[in-house]
């Protein structure tokens, strides 16, 4: 994070994103959003998004929305309360069960028979199997019935441990049913990772498989929740789902087979409805050093925003078949596999597997095959395909698709390129989304009505009040860049960490709190700038800032910079301490298939970069890697990046999916 000394020190953009892509007109007309705004009377989005986050209205844009989006078992009495700053509450008074809007009131009404999940197994041999809302209230409820049964009641907590498979939105809805507070942990963390987030919030219980399939291949799962327990002593039950048929130990008196417990079971639950601040899930996030932070989010707030949020940037139709590629152990998933699509009423593809197994065309196969029409992924997954060629999605019919999505880092304007060309026909829109595990919801964000810069997520949604400041907390000017912030609340952003009020206080509250008219920011932890237009391009996080012959360069515009070379897949740039400039800047890249390194070739990549952006920003070494250290949500881990490069210890690696990339990281000093 930036710090006081480094207050007159500003961040340096050297280049403006010209290219603008106009949304079709039949997508403007016919856009959810545009049906509300002719409502409203609004005539343009920019007077739409305006209103919608003013002090004057953005307690009266979300009233109307909570009430739009779901059904309140009792009504609230008050939209938002902020007397207990930052500890913000919404909706009081007001009582809900998140899995009776979400599944309850589709299966009792006509989208009883309406498919709900598309699942497609990773092994090719296995069956696709399609389960609607009458099927998912069955199930939900039978497992509901089956916790209760043990002993799981509203408040408790429960760690879920499962790879893509329907039972993890079953076992996620299920809890919820009940009040029960899950905390869902990604099923590639080790057993350490599980133990750790299970005895921080106290679990009662792991939610597991037998074992999962990789590339193919079966793999055992439950001998890392058996540590897990070990190491966790409030868990009382481990449950287990027959997913692989590896053979495991169950351990008498503790150990339950999933089956079982939902054997006999009534296929009838009642909700327990509870206030709209009750915990809905504890999400654990690593950040980039420390004790990994346990994020409250609340039932109210999870269930409106992420609704909303889905139905108006992703124009959402009742025909539509949308496939958001991200794992459910990350906030994406969460909000974005399961509780939005499902309180919606939509039929969401969900695939097990991964997007290379048998081959590079099993993405494409699936969008073919299942007509799907909307489609939401990664950067990360982007440039893997980009690195590949187009030759893979070029042999599957993708014209079933309309709108395309980008979400969990900012994605390089060639890359936008590339997939727009390449995936969307040189035609679709990409909804770049910009938002946080903390946040709960797309906070920056196209509209279908928005007209798109490669590489932006282009302004605040309606109802979010965001905002570039300088460290004394003014806005920056049109052309500048900054730390990216919250002015306002809303409904779905975190309430909390876990048992950690301090740390809670400190990460994302204090940096403002005592500047004038500033208390209650909430500071996102990224660093980012507006162009003269008024577009947002992120520039990574507050500490991947350069510092170069005074000028703070964001990483993120370098590595652009470089990925728009015609050889150049992926970047990762470092700081490497320099005498006489503080930092020069360092690079680390992945070439396209069919190149080969060479120093003529790090040489044309660092002109390229100086005819680009400039002398100051132009890297003074380029290093090639078969690979980049990247998280399990695909995010390049520059802090490892630059440990390993300079020669320092790389701390914690547990959350990388890829270790051995950090073996292929060359000193440099």
């Amino acid at each position: 994070m930036a710090g006081k000394e480094d207050k007159k020190l500003k961040t340096t953009v050297f280049q403006d994103e010209t290219r603008i892509f106009n949304p079709p007109k039949d997508l403007v007309e016919n856009s959810n959003v545009m049906q509300w705004m002719k409502k409203k009377g609004f005539k343009t989005e920019k007077e739409m998004r305006a209103w919608c986050s003013s002090d004057e209205h953005y307690l009266e844009f979300w009233d109307e929305m909570a009430k739009t989006y779901v059904d309140w078992h009792k009504p609230y009495t008050k939209v938002m309360d902020d007397s207990e700053m930052p500890y913000f509450h919404w909706f009081t008074g007001g009582e809900i069960n998140i899995t009776y809007n979400a599944v309850d009131r589709h299966a009792k009404g006509a989208k009883k028979d309406k498919v709900a999940y598309i699942w497609i197994p990773e092994p090719t041999d296995q069956p696709v199997q399609k389960i609607t809302y009458g099927d998912l209230y069955k199930e939900v409820n039978k497992f509901a019935n089956g916790l209760k049964s043990l002993g799981l009641k509203k408040g408790d907590r429960v760690s879920i441990y499962m790879p893509m498979i329907p039972q993890l939105p079953i076992a996620m809805l299920a809890c919820a049913k009940l009040g029960v507070i899950h905390s869902v942990v990604f099923s590639g963390f080790s057993s350490k990772g599980l133990m750790d987030r299970a005895a921080d919030c106290g679990s009662r219980a792991i939610i597991t498989v037998d074992g999962f399939y990789r590339r193919g291949k079966p793999v055992p799962l439950k001998p890392n929740a058996d540590e897990a327990a070990g190491g966790a002593p409030s868990v009382e039950k481990i449950i287990v789902y027959k997913r692989a048929g590896v053979d495991v130990s169950m351990k008498e008196g503790r150990d339950i087979w999933w089956h079982d417990l939902v054997k006999g079971q009534s296929e009838e639950c009642e909700p327990v409805w509870v206030d709209p601040e009750h915990r809905l899930y504890i999400l654990y996030t690593s950040g980039t050093t420390g004790k990994p932070k346990g994020i409250e989010h609340a039932t109210g707030g999870n269930a409106v925003g992420p609704a909303q949020t889905l139905h108006w940037v992703f124009d959402l139709k009742d025909d539509d078949v949308w496939w958001c590629t991200a794992d459910i152990g990350w906030v994406t998933g969460h909000s974005y596999i399961v509780y939005a699509p499902l309180i919606l009423g939509m039929t969401s593809l969900m695939y097990e597997g991964a997007a290379d197994y048998p081959d590079f065309g099993r993405w494409w196969k699936n969008i073919q095959d299942h007509k799907v029409t909307v489609l939401y992924t990664a950067p990360t997954a982007v440039r893997m395909f980009m690195k590949q060629g187009a030759e893979w999605p070029d042999k599957y019919d993708l014209s079933s698709l309309r709108l395309l999505g980008s979400v969990g880092e900012p994605i390089n304007p060639e890359a936008w390129m590339w997939y727009r060309e390449h995936i969307g026909r040189g035609e679709l829109q990409i909804m770049d989304t910009w938002w946080q595990t903390e946040t709960g919801t797309f906070l920056n964000s196209p509209l279908p009505i928005t007209p798109l810069k490669p590489g932006s997520c282009t302004f605040p949604l309606p109802g979010y009040d965001i905002s570039i400041l300088d460290e004394e907390g003014n806005e920056v000017p049109l052309g500048s860049g900054g730390n990216i912030v919250a002015l306002k609340p809303y409904p779905s952003m975190l309430r909390a960490f876990w048992g950690d009020k301090e740390r809670f206080m400190k990460e994302y509250w204090q940096f403002y709190w005592d500047v004038p008219g500033r208390r209650g920011v909430y500071l996102a932890g990224d660093k980012a700038q507006r162009d003269k237009d008024g577009y947002f391009f992120i520039q990574g996080r507050i500490d991947d800032v350069l510092s170069v012959a005074g000028h703070r360069i964001a990483n993120a515009e370098v590595e652009s910079a470089l990925v728009a070379h015609p050889k150049i897949a992926e970047a990762a740039v470092v700081g490497k301490p320099d005498e006489v400039k503080g930092e020069s800047i360092v690079a680390f890249v992945i070439l396209r298939v069919g190149n080969e390194p060479s120093p003529e070739l790090a040489k044309d990549a660092i002109a390229f970069v100086r005819k680009t952006l400039g002398p100051v920003a132009a890297p003074t070494e380029v290093h090639f890697v078969n690979d980049l250290p990247k998280t399990r949500s695909g995010k390049i881990m520059r802090r490892v990046v630059k440990a390993r490069a300079l020669g320092n210890p790389v701390g914690d690696i547990s959350t990388l999916m890829n270790p051995e990339a950090v073996d292929g990281i060359p000193k440099i000093v």
